[in-house]
């Protein structure tokens, strides 16, 4: 079994540390746990290792977020990876920070990486995992607020939900997406 794992974020050092990259940072943070490492591909960052008999394949876009689409459709295709065998992980500031929910499918919510995915990969039918970086901005102010750099408290608490992301990751590729689900959603 292969499956294709997607962390979304923006490329460039201004970006690195920034709430709309964790994404980026929880497969950086994967990929150092199995002592991986990245190497450049076509739209993206690419590595892979292997766990119980299943291959992660494991992504970062190079494309910029808006159009990470381009870089899930072309990999998708390249490794031959159905769409219920990718994971999204991207941010989301509907919810709490650090709190983590996985679906099946759904809307993009004003995501602009996610709707470029739903654009090319054909529809929402696809699972993701969010991550939670709350909402802590004045109204008008979401972009500032996504591409800003995580507080002191926050980059200290990151690791722990970083760490329950991996254990989410993996949990969907050996046990799957519903009992993944049922055993971590709160």
């Amino acid at each position: 079994m292969k499956y294709l794992i997607v962390g979304l974020g923006n490329i460039g050092p201004e970006y690195e540390l920034t709430r709309h990259n964790v994404g980026f940072l929880t497969l950086d943070r994967l990929a150092d746990k199995h002592g991986i490492s990245w190497k450049s591909g076509r739209l993206a960052f690419i590595t892979d290792f292997k766990f119980k008999g299943r291959t992660f394949h494991l992504i970062k876009p190079t494309t910029f977020m808006n159009l990470s689409g381009k870089a899930v459709n072309y990999w998708m295709k390249e490794l031959n990876i159905s769409k219920e065998n990718i994971l999204v992980v991207v941010d989301d500031v509907a919810l709490p920070f650090g709190k983590l929910r996985m679906r099946g499918k759904g809307s993009a919510a004003g995501h602009n990486g996610l709707k470029n995915i739903e654009e090319l990969t054909g529809g929402q039918d696809y699972p993701r995992l969010k991550f939670g970086i709350g909402d802590d901005f004045p109204k008008g102010r979401q972009v500032e607020y996504v591409l800003g750099r995580w507080t002191q408290q926050e980059i200290d608490e990151l690791p722990i939900f970083m760490d329950k992301a991996i254990e989410m990751i993996i949990s969907f590729g050996t046990i799957g997406i519903n009992m993944t689900m049922s055993q971590f959603n709160e």
